[in-house]
């Protein structure tokens, strides 16, 4: 995902998509926790993506308080 496709979305399909990568990274850690995990790069990557959906959606408030 880039940062560019983020700025495309509205700010209500950030969110979505926030909370979809956040409980991804929940079911992450338990799968770490219990041995199940297969692909262990993948906790990077959605922690990464969660940053990027966080900093597209406070540039947009910041853009919009101006």
């Amino acid at each position: 995902m880039n940062a560019s496709e983020l700025r495309d979305k509205t700010p209500d399909q950030l969110r979505d998509q926030l909370v979809a990568l956040k409980k991804e990274a929940f079911n992450l850690r338990f799968q770490q926790a219990t041995g199940a995990m297969e692909n262990t790069a993948r906790m990077r990557q959605v922690r990464r993506d969660v940053a990027r959906v966080k900093t597209v959606l406070n540039e947009k408030a910041r853009a919009a308080a101006e």
